[in-house]
């Protein structure tokens, strides 16, 4: 298949995906509060902005069990959830633990675009995130750091542009 011909198929993919999304926000912190939460707030607006549906957030303690039972009681009832804190290396960081297991299909892609992108703003630093997404069912989970920047860079370039992409793919 030519690259017009690959080009072709992601354009009529983008045009039959779901005008709108249903998502959720779940920041996982032992210090944000609402208030403070400027990461969640940011992953709310980029998702309203680009005309999607926050259904609900939540913020939890940086506990396995307490960020396992949020994102698996939230799976399927959205089409996507949206992480943010938890992915670095401190003895606290735990989101990936407690995601990855519930994770059907991994899409190794984002995690390591994500880091390509980080990498060209803070350098070497980017191999300590470990930013993930995957499958719970045909709902989408994309992992980010804690930081508002990091949270801005992967909704715009990379959530924000394939959001309605990834959930046309899990309704077939």
């Amino acid at each position: 298949m030519g690259a017009y011909n690959r080009a072709v198929s992601i354009v009529e993919h983008r045009e039959e995906a779901p005008a709108q999304v249903r998502c959720f926000v779940l920041t996982i912190s032992d210090t944000r509060l609402e208030a403070t939460d400027t990461s969640g707030d940011a992953i709310v607006e980029a998702l309203t902005d680009a005309g999607h549906e926050v259904t609900g957030r939540q913020i939890v303690p940086d506990d396995p069990d307490a960020v396992r039972d949020v994102v698996a009681l939230q799976a399927g009832g959205v089409q996507v959830i949206v992480t943010t804190g938890g992915t670095g290396i401190t003895s606290r960081d735990s989101t990936y633990e407690a995601i990855a297991g519930l994770l059907e299909k991994r899409l190794d892609g984002f995690g390591e675009l994500f880091r390509a992108l980080s990498y060209r703003e803070i350098g070497a630093a980017a191999m300590l995130s470990r930013a993930c997404a995957g499958t719970i069912g045909k709902t989408a989970v994309f992992c980010l750091p804690g930081s508002e920047h990091a949270v801005r860079l992967a909704m715009s370039t990379l959530i924000a542009p394939e959001i309605r992409h990834v959930v046309r793919e899990l309704q077939r």
